[in-house]
């Protein structure tokens, strides 16, 4: 196979789905001319799957889970910009308890994925 190891991992798989529907949110955010609430939350949601590639390209599981830290942080940093779009009316809550279940989730599957790196 010539796939890159990230390419394998299901955490990477479920990220770029869910990095899809984070960009959706923001492509609403720019309808309302929120240009830099947009990108903060593309770049948040780029971070998880960007630092899950970067990361299995390390070459110690040390520095692989260290990546995958970055990674579920940036989880965090876009459960925190929806909770922010909520309040500036830029999705209601409905919009945002749809998709924490899969930040959540994800956030879990990375934290296990990552103790088998470090156990």
């Amino acid at each position: 196979m010539n796939d890159f190891r990230f390419e394998q991992l299901d955490i990477w798989k479920e990220g770029i789905i869910l990095s899809e529907k984070l960009f959706n949110i923001a492509d609403l955010a720019d309808e309302k001319r929120l240009y830099k609430f947009a990108e903060q939350l593309r770049s948040a949601g780029m971070s998880i799957t960007n630092n899950i590639a970067e990361g299995s390209g390390s070459y110690s599981d040390k520095e692989f889970a260290n990546y995958l830290n970055i990674s579920r942080r940036s989880l965090f940093e876009c459960a925190n910009i929806l909770h922010i779009f909520e309040h500036r009316k830029i999705i209601n809550q409905d919009q945002r308890l749809e998709i924490f279940p899969e930040l959540i989730t994800l956030s879990k599957k990375i934290t296990n994925f990552r103790k088998t790196l470090i156990s």
